[in-house]
């Protein structure tokens, strides 16, 4: 019986892109990064806000999760407009 030899592929890996090259960094982003300053400024003058009108320490705590959802109502009171 003749000796077949098998064709063996050659899987090639890729390399991995290094995450640290400015480079290949500056391709990734598309212009979304000032959204999370802009909501952490409504965030801070959503907090202000309900913190001035508690009047209890539990107030207080639910002010500050409602300044976390701040869009969520202004969402809800432009739809019902």
């Amino acid at each position: 019986m003749p000796n077949k030899k098998r064709s063996v592929k050659k899987y090639s890996f890729k390399p991995v892109i290094n995450v640290h090259n400015d480079e290949k960094m500056k391709c990734c982003h598309h212009g979304g990064a000032c959204g999370g300053g802009v909501y952490f400024l409504g965030f801070v003058g959503a907090a202000v806000f309900y913190l001035q009108q508690s009047t209890t320490f539990w107030t207080g705590v639910v002010g500050i999760l409602k300044a976390l959802v701040w869009p969520a109502f202004l969402v809800y009171k432009l739809l019902g407009f």
